[in-house]
């Protein structure tokens, strides 16, 4: 395995842990979520991404 594959948690875990706004928040794991379960459902990536963004922003936002 490759050596930068092993830091990607790493520095999703930092990003997180940066960002003070539950928007952005929501928005960067409703992006990643959205764009899975579209890639799992052979379905386009991008608009899941788009869609799963949008929904995580208000869900950020309403939590918050």
């Amino acid at each position: 395995m490759r050596p930068h594959i092993l830091c990607l948690p790493l520095l999703a875990g930092a990003v997180l842990a940066i960002s003070a706004c539950s928007t952005v928040r929501g928005a960067g794991v409703g992006a990643a979520v959205g764009a899975g379960a579209a890639a799992v459902s052979d379905h386009d990536v991008r608009d899941g991404a788009v869609l799963g963004a949008g929904a995580g922003a208000i869900v950020g936002t309403v939590a918050d």
